[in-house]
């Protein structure tokens, strides 16, 4: 499958670790130009490129950049994607630590993947935002392994969300379905599931005693 990163931080420069050695075809994309991404490249053999031309052709595009870096992202960033594309939001929204106050989130109360769809103008599945990145390296399983962890999924396109979660086992987790964008709070910073280790029925409740406040902390 032909795969578009864009970001090459922890998480995105983990996943392409991961989908290259997995077989799949590697686009990856940062904000410093590919010049900048010759080790990552020639350690995986995925194929540097800008950020507007690493959706193209691309089946699965991840983003995974900082969330106030997304309204920065090219007009058309997804232009020459294939068709039905699904796009992975990997963000999270930190106001005190990074990203400063968004006014979409704070007031109108936007999930954090509602508003990074409306920026790039195209449906988002939200995954990996609370996957550690060492775990993309060091926790991925066999199917029916016992300490198989299992990663929260969100979104309301579903062929798009069957394709993310079908990748999501490949890579040797688990997934389970948080629901549509609007329930995708449930998976946010802060709740019970984000940053937990644990299989099926762990991520499950833990996505059942979630709340939807946005404690004072988590506000910019």
């Amino acid at each position: 499958m032909k795969i578009g990163i864009i970001g090459a931080g922890h998480i995105g420069g983990n996943l392409t670790r991961r989908l290259t050695a997995l077989g799949h075809e590697v686009s990856v994309a940062n904000s410093r130009g590919p010049q900048t991404l010759t080790e990552l490249a020639a350690e995986t053999g995925a194929t540097p490129v800008p950020v507007k031309e690493a959706a193209r052709g691309a089946e699965i595009v991840v983003i995974t950049i900082p969330l106030k870096a997304v309204p920065d992202l090219p007009t058309g960033v997804l232009d020459g994607a294939a068709e039905g594309v699904a796009v992975i939001d990997t963000g999270n929204y930190y106001p005190k630590q990074r990203d400063g106050r968004i006014a979409g989130i704070e007031d109108e109360g936007l999930t954090e993947s509602r508003w990074t769809e409306r920026q790039i103008g195209h449906p988002v599945i939200k995954a990996f935002n609370g996957t550690y990145a060492q775990d993309l390296l060091d926790r991925h399983r066999p199917a029916g392994a016992p300490d198989r962890i299992a990663l929260p999924v969100a979104g309301d396109d579903e062929p798009a969300k069957s394709k993310v979660r079908a990748l999501i086992e490949e890579l040797g987790y688990d997934t389970v379905d948080t629901g549509g964008l609007d329930d995708s709070w449930r998976q946010q910073p802060d709740t019970p599931v984000y940053g937990l280790r644990a299989g099926v029925e762990g991520v499950t409740k833990a996505l059942a005693e979630a709340t939807p406040e946005r404690k004072p902390e988590w506000r910019a």
